[in-house]
């Protein structure tokens, strides 16, 4: 049997290298507690807006309750994991998050694909095919994670950095629109800050190319979080954006 690692170190092609704490099967089991008492509801909800059409049409009652199943067992995940970004009600209260096994953004086929083995892992009672691979896998993996090559990780927190030694206060353009600001501060995945900070903290020890393409792939990140006026943007590098990022995120509050 493999022993279970309690944590999984990643290196990016840049050389950047951070780590995830995996969670544990305890903490995934009381996450899918909570989830399952959510699907439930739903079910219970959409179950009850099914029952109208059984004195229409007992075939489309039928169908419409496989359906139901299906959305309330496949989809509230795929749902919720996409829009917030790995997680669901249950990994948020346990503060747990699906990531890439590689460190990669999370794509949305993943999601759908560990979603979707989700009924193959329910089997045949009890999520017991989910449970058995999540114990004997290193990672803790279930079938849907090791076809989606994700795993389950404890939310990563950074301490504040040194945001003078980091990004010297200069005149910041991003700060000129606060509404802006104020929503990348709230869209701004942790990781990706985090990375961003590893970043620009041991820019001088990338090499030259490897360092224009992190901060291009950061860059593309929190561009794609907020869209700044193009006057805010002007004149900017790309390691300057990330730069001024960091001042927005880690500069609201002093």
């Amino acid at each position: 049997m493999n022993t279970r690692q309690s944590s999984l170190a990643i290196e990016t092609p840049e050389g950047v290298v951070f780590r995830y704490e995996l969670a544990t099967p305890a903490a995934r089991t009381i996450a899918m507690a909570v989830d399952m008492a959510a699907i439930g509801t739903v079910s219970y909800v959409l179950g009850k807006i099914s029952e109208s059409a059984a004195h229409l049409n007992p075939d489309i009652a039928g169908a419409l309750s496989a359906v139901i199943f299906f959305v309330a067992q496949v989809g509230y995940g795929i749902v919720l994991e996409w829009r917030w970004r790995g997680q669901t009600i249950g990994k948020r209260l346990l503060n747990l998050r699906v990531v890439d096994a590689q460190g990669l953004r999370l794509q949305l086929p993943q999601i759908v694909l560990r979603n979707l083995l989700r009924l193959v892992d329910g089997l045949p009672f009890f999520y017991l095919v989910g449970a058995i691979a999540g114990l004997t896998t290193r990672r803790c993996q279930r079938l849907g994670d090791i076809a989606g090559n994700t795993i389950v990780a404890r939310e990563r927190t950074f301490e504040e950095p040194d945001i003078e030694q980091i990004a010297p206060a200069k005149y910041n353009s991003l700060t000129a629109h606060p509404h802006l600001a104020a929503r990348l501060r709230s869209l701004a995945n942790p990781e990706a800050v985090g990375m961003a900070v590893q970043a620009v903290a041991h820019r001088d020890g990338y090499d030259a190319r490897a360092r224009l393409a992190l901060f291009a792939d950061l860059a593309g990140y929190f561009r794609g979080l907020v869209e700044f006026p193009p006057a805010a943007l002007e004149g900017l590098t790309d390691e300057q954006y990330v730069r001024s990022v960091l001042r927005v995120i880690y500069g609201a509050a002093r």
